[in-house]
């Protein structure tokens, strides 16, 4: 039964009237029938009849009468929670077969806690208030999350990151260094990966890089001093490595002491994704960092395909020969949706002996360049006007500084030797049935990588790390890596769905702000009432395939947390 309205013409004019209508089966057909004409609709609003009539029938409604009085504060509050991100992000994590895994390995040990729980809060907790494992705990309280989950202690949660970052033993370590050991996180990965394998048509493309963060104290064994990305050189800090596939999906994490450095990083990786993922033809791209002779010997080698970033200001063949050989350029266009920087490229090939090199130039780079150089230059002489001593700590500025008697002065052929890298950057290849456009295209989708590192340090606030020990440093790593997974698959199935505008942060803070209330009436019935859903949070719902939960529902004896 529903009302409806119902156009009627009149002298000439068309009126509305309110009806109540009956659906029913009449030989296997759904047919309707009118139980009563209210009357015209525009006659029942002014007069304010039709708000009485809505009231009258509404006491008859017990949820809608629990509802009016919660509105109206007749109500006892008992509890505030909030389901969105334990609803979405727990049906994915079922989805991708993470309990399943984490279950199988925990089979023959003797928890005495949930430690699947343990490690799901901890990645939820990532995604939606990043913070340490100790805020974690305190954090939970305001979200609607599996029973489990709410009876964990803190010294749990600390286990449970060390069960991640537990090395495996000896015989299940393939040689690997002590100071980068095979660990459960490890086998994880490579479940997870077999368990969607089959949605692949083939991991024809692999992308690596990596990054540092720093520690607040030691860092346990793996915390070491090295190149600091974070621009913290003097704290102790690891390397961390991610790989992910062309479609942007992240496949393992690799963690080093913070003095490992990136040409060192690469193979080991490699050797991983041969031995342990079964992916036996693949390209590497990587970035410059990880470009040495020895590297790409190793590659070869191992008959490995590769797309590496070159260091054009200290490799002489490039910096002498490659960037300045004749040819002519030819202008590509990124897809948009490949691409953060969809300017056009002009690339153009130069071989040298056997060595295959793509020269690429983005223009529009090529103009910031100059004109940054320009204001550093005009900035330098003004300043060389003052006195020159404080220049010398200025990194900008002693790039273009050179001795001169006593002082220093501007040294401009260094200035036009810097003008021939303006927008420029260089990549070598051994893939000889790919365009060079094609190949400057596919290095430029290493973006996706550094997006999600920086991902992985600012919305999941993995830094600084306080935690002491090896094991829980890793683990407590490993949790922002199913976090980026996570989030990767939902932003897919949004995608799926048309929706590819979501911005993440929209996306979060709506999911965040879906709440319900537990309230108590006055004959001691409880209920919960969800709040409106805002902005994506609905369609959040929608593409995780979860159930929005009902606008008020009776509180059930088994209902937890």
């Amino acid at each position: 039964m529903f009302a409806r309205a119902k156009s009627s013409v009149q002298g000439g004019r068309t009126y509305e009237y309110l009806q109540i209508v009956e659906s029913y089966r009449d030989k296997g057909r759904v047919r309707q029938r009118i139980v009563a004409t209210i009357g015209r609709l525009d006659e029942l609003i002014e007069s304010g009849k039709l708000e009485g009539l809505i009231t009258s029938v509404a006491k008859f409604s017990k949820k809608l009468a629990v509802i009016g009085d919660h509105k109206n504060g007749g109500l006892d509050t008992l509890d505030t929670r909030r389901p969105g991100p334990g609803a979405v992000f727990g049906r994915l994590w079922k989805n991708l077969g993470v309990d399943e895994c984490i279950g199988r390995l925990l089979r023959d040990r003797r928890y005495k806690f949930d430690v699947e729980a343990a490690v799901f809060m901890t990645t939820i907790h990532r995604l939606m208030d990043p913070g340490s494992d100790r805020a974690a705990e305190k954090w939970r309280r305001d979200y609607k999350l599996p029973k489990a989950a709410h009876e964990l202690n803190l010294h749990q949660l600390y286990r449970a990151m060390a069960w991640l970052g537990e090395p495996l033993p000896d015989e299940q370590q393939d040689g690997k260094s002590p100071f980068a050991p095979r660990c459960v996180k490890d086998l994880i990965e490579e479940d997870l990966f077999a368990r969607r394998r089959d949605l692949f048509t083939e991991v024809s493309i692999v992308f690596f890089d990596t990054t540092t963060l720093y520690f607040e104290g030691e860092g346990g064994s793996i915390g070491k001093r090295g190149n600091s990305k974070d621009f913290r050189p003097h704290l102790n800090q690891m390397v961390v490595g991610l790989v992910i596939d062309a479609d942007g999906r992240p496949l393992c994490s690799e963690m080093w002491p913070g003095n490992t450095t990136d040409v060192k990083s690469l193979l080991p990786v490699v050797e991983r994704l041969r031995k342990k993922f079964g992916v036996n033809r693949f390209c590497v791209v990587a970035d410059r960092g990880m470009i040495s002779k020895e590297t790409i010997r190793e590659l070869e080698d191992n008959g490995l395909e590769y797309i590496l970033g070159a260091r054009m200001r200290l490799q002489k063949e490039i910096k002498n020969d490659v960037l300045f050989r004749g040819g002519r350029f030819k202008t590509v266009h990124p897809a948009k949706e490949n691409s953060k920087d969809p300017s056009p490229l002009k690339v153009k090939e130069v071989w040298v002996e056997d060595g295959r090199y793509v020269v690429c130039q983005n223009e529009a780079q090529a103009r910031k360049d100059a004109v940054d150089r320009e204001n550093i230059l005009l900035g330098l002489e003004q300043q060389l006007k003052r006195g020159d001593k404080s220049l010398v700590g200025n990194k900008g500025y002693r790039k273009y500084l050179k001795a001169a008697g006593d002082g220093f002065s501007i040294d401009h052929d260094k200035a036009k030797q810097e003008a021939k890298f303006d927008g420029k950057w260089v990549l070598r290849t051994n893939i000889d049935n790919m365009k060079a456009e094609n190949i400057a295209l596919t290095y430029k989708q290493l973006w996706m990588v550094e997006s999600l590192f920086r991902d992985m340090k600012s919305l999941l606030d993995t830094r600084p790390i306080y935690h002491k020990c090896a094991e829980t440093i890793r683990g407590h790593v490993f949790c922002s890596f199913l976090a980026l997974l996570l989030m990767r698959e939902l932003q897919e199935k949004m995608d799926d769905r048309g929706w590819m505008d979501a911005e993440w942060n929209d996306v979060i803070r709506d999911l965040d702000a879906l709440v319900e209330t537990k309230i108590q009436t006055k004959t001691g019935e409880r209920f919960i009432i969800r709040g409106a859903l805002k902005g994506w949070c609905g369609k959040t719902f929608q593409a995780a395939g979860v159930a929005i939960p009902p606008t008020l529902q009776p509180v059930r004896a088994d209902t937890g947390p």
